[in-house]
């Protein structure tokens, strides 16, 4: 059998949801996620949970904010002026932006508040702060030696 290790091309079904059983996403009925064991593809609690599976394994993880996302980071939140939006811009909760910063990076940004006047913008990623849990099927593995 096939066994991942570093430097394995892995392919994997699964499904992730939060601690109370809300689903984030998954795999089921469609291509099962491809990556590289290793070069930091995927969430560094993700890749280690794969770390020594054979193909046709199952396991369910538990994965803490240090190894997914994040911590969830007050000083990613801000607010600002409906005004100063762009006016093409009908914020709505939940909708995602993106701002271009000086140096030419992208913040992505969750409209996470609207009122009259102002909008709250979040940068953390939507799952920052959470534990995932992901029910994880390896059903392929490739050695990179060569």
């Amino acid at each position: 059998m096939s066994e991942a290790k570093n430097g394995s091309l892995v392919k994997v079904h699964y499904t992730g949801k939060l601690d109370d059983g809300t689903q984030f996403d998954s795999s089921a009925g469609g291509n099962p996620l491809e990556f590289t064991v290793g070069k930091g593809e995927v969430i560094p609690g993700f890749e280690e949970a794969i770390v020594g599976m054979n193909v046709g394994d199952k396991k369910t993880v538990e994965i803490s904010p240090e190894q997914a996302y994040g911590d969830h980071r007050d000083d990613r939140v801000l607010q600002m002026e409906k005004e100063k939006l762009p006016d093409n811009i009908d914020p709505q909760v939940g909708i995602r932006l993106q701002a271009k910063q000086p140096d030419d990076s992208v913040i992505t940004f969750t409209v996470t508040d609207v009122s009259k006047d102002t909008v709250t913008l979040d940068a953390n990623h939507p799952l920052a702060g959470k534990n995932l849990v992901f029910d994880i099927e390896l059903v392929d593995v490739q050695s990179m030696q060569s």
